[in-house]
């Protein structure tokens, strides 16, 4: 009976194994299911206009979420954090930026050179990871619309002024010639009231 009960204890040590790699191949499968979704993955801002820059992820358990700029002008870590946590915020974005607890950022006041991708990561405790990227264009449009307007102005005064200096010297022209025409009229008048008592 002694070579029986061994084999059963096998068999149940083997079982208890598979049960074992089953449930930390579940259990792996769970902390990989990072989600993560962008509703706008291309922003187009004005200069001092205010962005957020949004996203939504799930995960089991609390992650890290990290934000990084690249641009023309270079790249650096703007952000790290975990929800419900203090932000640890680059010091070039210490006043202009503001996080949320899932996952969006907000820029505040941004300039031209802010333009250029915005990639967030969120890292979950057992380090499977899920990545996404915002481009973000920001333009001096509304100051070029202000210099259009104001040379479009300018252009107009200086059309008005125009008109304004022919219309007075049109004036001008047309009182001397009813001038003269008066004058012209009255030396007539003189000139046949004399005639006319030379006649008489």
């Amino acid at each position: 009976m002694r070579p029986l009960a061994i084999g059963s204890r096998k068999n149940r040590g083997v079982s208890l194994g598979l049960l074992a790699l089953f449930l930390a191949a579940a259990q792996c499968l769970q902390s990989q299911g990072v989600s993560l979704y962008i509703p706008q993955s291309a922003i187009n801002a004005t200069v001092e206009e205010d962005i957020l820059l949004s996203v939504e992820y799930s995960c089991h358990g609390i992650p890290t979420i990290e934000w990084k700029y690249t641009s023309n002008w270079g790249a650096q870590k703007l952000v790290e954090w975990k929800p419900g946590t203090q932000a640890n915020i680059s010091q070039s974005h210490k006043d202009r930026l503001c996080t949320f607890d899932n996952g969006s950022i907000q820029l505040f006041s941004v300039g031209v050179r802010d333009s250029g991708y915005y990639v967030i990561t969120v890292t979950e405790r057992l380090g499977s990871s899920q990545f996404g990227t915002i481009v973000l264009h920001v333009s001096e449009i509304l100051y070029e619309d202000l210099h259009f307007v104001a040379v479009f102005l300018a252009f107009l005064a200086a059309v008005a002024a125009l008109l304004i200096s022919l219309m007075w010297v049109c004036n001008k022209c047309a009182y001397k010639f009813q001038r003269k025409r008066r004058h012209k009229l009255k030396e007539s008048t003189t000139e046949e009231i004399e005639l006319q008592d030379v006649e008489c």
